[in-house]
């Protein structure tokens, strides 16, 4: 093990599909682990077909949804209908500290693949399974993707504006959300089973995320029974100043929430006559007389574009960002100091992790993504070795 790299030595099994799964030994992957992925004999992965604008890529099964989180990866394919294919499984979880999967727990029955005949057969494995609604309840069973479960948790129904109805989010910010919150869960497993020498399944429910997403929201709901309305791009603590502004060109966000903040956004555009005007100047009263300084806002900021102001208002000390299109934000000062995009050795850019450990380097993928059961001879051969 290494200080960058904790999960070096542990092995991972992947026997999952489409993108909350994937991810989420992806992530395990970039943090050291040796991760195969299980895919079918036939199609593998679905997504490798679909996804993305490259065509050509989909239908050669290299979709750049697929090569978001293949990479780092070995492939194996296995036919889990039959004997051999089910025995194969077998002897890779017997050598496997993580299981990773997301199917429906009737799929799983019915490969005897369930969580209690896996605990029975490899009681060192931790079994990570994600599904759409969690174990238990009516909907165990239901299949669902990123874009259903933003419809059943709220979050569709809380975004968008009066006139433009639910949305849903520009990304499919759940699945991801899944994934990560999977991670966080193996992490945990891991540590406990480091103490007790026992494995233990993990039931991952997509619509729990989605609400966990929406926590504070969740909070005051059942506090005050108010459900969340749309409010488009108001921000969401409902502070005077918090919002989206038009400049004379781009658009600036402003976090306006403490009264700090509205001090220096009244120095940073030249208004400080705010800071004791009646209208302004104590909190309480801002709410009652939050349209008018919206407008005042606005007047300002027309003097300017959003890219002149952003430096400004951010080295007043202003929470504020300027919209920016993905292509802009990839392209920034920030993430490309951050080297938050790293490059696999076929020349595919993706997205890494988040975070770093004990070290300013980004975690990068120690290979490209494998095409459907590229390892397969080199895992026989591997699996061999034990008999």
């Amino acid at each position: 093990m290494s200080k960058t790299h904790p999960f070096e030595g542990l092995l991972v099994v992947d026997f999952t599909h489409v993108l909350a799964g994937p991810a989420c030994s992806y992530y395990l992957g970039l943090l050291g682990a040796q991760v195969i992925k299980v895919e079918s004999t036939t199609k593998g992965d679905a997504i490798r077909h679909r996804g993305g604008t490259d065509t050509e890529a989909a239908i050669s099964g290299m979709s750049t949804s697929y090569l978001t989180q293949g990479a780092g990866k070995l492939s194996v394919s296995l036919d889990l209908e039959s004997p051999n294919g089910i025995m194969r499984f077998h002897e890779l979880l017997a050598r496997a500290d993580v299981l990773i999967e997301n199917h429906v727990p009737n799929t799983m029955r019915r490969l005897q693949l369930d969580e209690e005949s896996l605990a029975n057969r490899h009681p060192h494995l931790i079994h990570c399974a994600m599904t759409g609604y969690g174990r238990g309840g009516p909907q165990e069973n239901t299949a669902a993707y990123d874009v259903n479960i933003q419809a059943a948790c709220g979050l569709m129904e809380a975004t968008g504006t009066v006139e433009s109805g639910p949305t849903r989010t520009g990304a499919p910010v759940l699945d991801y959300a899944t994934a990560l919150a999977a991670s966080f869960a193996v992490s945990a497993a891991l540590f406990e089973r480091a103490s007790t020498g026992e494995g233990s399944f993990i039931d991952v429910s997509m619509l729990e995320t989605g609400l966990a997403l929406m926590s504070s929201t969740v909070t005051d709901y059942l506090k005050t029974g108010n459900a969340p309305k749309r409010r488009g791009n108001l921000a969401n603590s409902r502070s005077p100043g918090a919002g989206s502004f038009p400049c004379r060109e781009g658009v600036m966000s402003l976090g306006v929430n403490e009264e700090s903040h509205f001090k220096s956004l009244a120095h940073a555009l030249g208004r400080t006559d705010w800071i004791d005007d009646e209208r302004y100047k104590q909190r309480e009263v801002r709410k009652t007389n939050a349209a008018e300084l919206a407008a005042e806002i606005e007047v300002e900021l027309a003097k300017k574009t959003a890219k002149e102001w952003e430096p400004i208002l951010q080295s007043a000390g202003v929470p504020s960002a300027r919209l920016r299109s993905l292509p802009e934000a990839l392209d920034s000062e920030q993430i490309q100091t951050r080297g938050f995009v790293q490059i696999t050795d076929d020349g595919v850019g993706v997205p890494t992790l988040p975070f770093r450990l004990n070290s300013i380097d980004a975690y990068r993928p120690v290979s490209p993504a494998p095409t459907i059961g590229e390892h397969n001879v080199e895992i026989e051969e591997w699996l061999n070795s034990f008999k």
